[in-house]
């Protein structure tokens, strides 16, 4: 199965609760619009953790000499690494997103 940029995300979006897309006017009515994003990113976070946890197993496996595909480690690392920094990035813009909302003036 070839690692693919798209298939990441999705996995990402799929894990962390976010189905489909919405537009801005369905959402605008929500009052837990923040408390969805915490759940979504926070489900990100998870899948993260296991992705590090399963790249972990299988490099372990592979130094140990069990692991008949070194490449299934290998993706298994990579995947791992593009989603923890997926889930930083989206942290990050979230971040600079508040922060230049409390530089407007009312």
């Amino acid at each position: 199965m070839p690692f693919s940029a798209i298939s990441l995300v999705s996995s990402v979006a799929g894990t962390a609760g976010v189905s489909g897309t919405t537009s801005i006017a369905s959402t605008q009515g929500n009052q837990d619009d923040g408390a969805s994003f915490g759940v979504a990113l926070a489900g990100a976070v998870e899948n993260v953790q296991t992705l590090q946890n399963t790249s972990n197993n299988l490099a372990l496996k592979a130094v140990e000499g069990g692991v008949g595909d070194i490449a299934s480690a290998t993706i298994a690392s990579t995947e791992a690494q593009v989603t923890l920094e997926l889930v930083a990035a989206i942290r990050n813009k979230g971040i600079d997103a508040f922060t230049e909302i409390m530089r407007m003036q009312a």
